[in-house]
């Protein structure tokens, strides 16, 4: 799965799929130190990134995902053979065709095969329908589904199953910088430029996210949300918002 797509699946971690960051202030209150090595954590590795939610991710903790246009489902990435709906955004267009367990086919008569997944047409314009052939308890049948703003919200073990899907090889290092960190109050803000290389045809794209945190009152992540420029980073690895 390259790296961009998977930014618009994963973003629960704020961004998971990029490179490692510079270290650029030297004295952070406890909770910007918090926010700054989670988003560290978030680009460098699996097992750092697992170990960091765990650790200081409230039990209650919610992640809120960047919000993009489309169906509102993830599968799973390391499974080769064919394309398995693992996750389906409650109240997204998908959670009224779709099921866990589904397989695809075909999407606009594209074959769904390792190959072609990142030809497929999952996104796009909102509300523009999108013919498919999914495969369900063995029998294939059409679906249709237009497509929609997804804004999907992960519990603490939802992130943790999110995490787990990713595989550890594709987490790329590369350059990165913390570019500054505001906070107030309970709320820290962490604002980090990235510059990495597609896996899928190795362009080097680049862009700068906002990372928002807020704590409780023991020093727990109780929201995060991430924003970035993930249909910038399309366009410069060749990409359109017509795809």
């Amino acid at each position: 799965m390259n790296n961009t797509y998977k930014s618009l699946l994963l973003t629960v971690i704020v961004t998971m799929s990029g490179p490692v960051l510079a270290e650029h202030h030297e004295s952070y209150s406890a909770n910007e130190a918090t926010a700054v090595a989670w988003v560290k954590a978030g680009h460098t590795g699996k097992a750092e990134t697992k170990a960091m939610v765990e650790k200081n991710m409230a039990a209650d903790g919610m992640a809120h995902q960047s919000r993009y246009v489309g169906f509102g489902f993830s599968y799973d990435p390391q499974n080769e053979d064919a394309m398995v709906i693992t996750n389906i955004t409650p109240d997204s267009p998908a959670s009224a065709v779709l099921k866990e367990g589904d397989i695809f086919v075909s999407v606009r008569g594209v074959l769904a095969t390792k190959e072609n997944r990142e030809r497929l047409s999952f996104r796009g314009k909102p509300g523009e329908a999108v013919e498919a052939v999914i495969r369900r308890d063995g029998k294939s049948r059409p679906v249709k589904i237009s497509r929609g703003v997804i804004a999907a919200v992960a519990s603490k073990p939802e992130v943790l199953e999110n995490i787990e899907s990713g595989d550890a090889e594709d987490w790329p290092v590369d350059e990165g910088e913390i570019v500054e960190v505001i906070s107030k109050g309970n709320i820290v803000y962490v604002v980090h430029h990235v510059k990495d290389t597609d896996s899928q045809n190795e362009m080097v794209y680049e862009a700068y996210y906002i990372s928002r945190f807020e704590f409780n009152d023991k020093g727990q992540v109780l929201n995060t949300r991430g924003l970035g420029e993930d249909r910038f980073v399309l366009e410069q690895t060749g990409y359109t918002i017509s795809r």
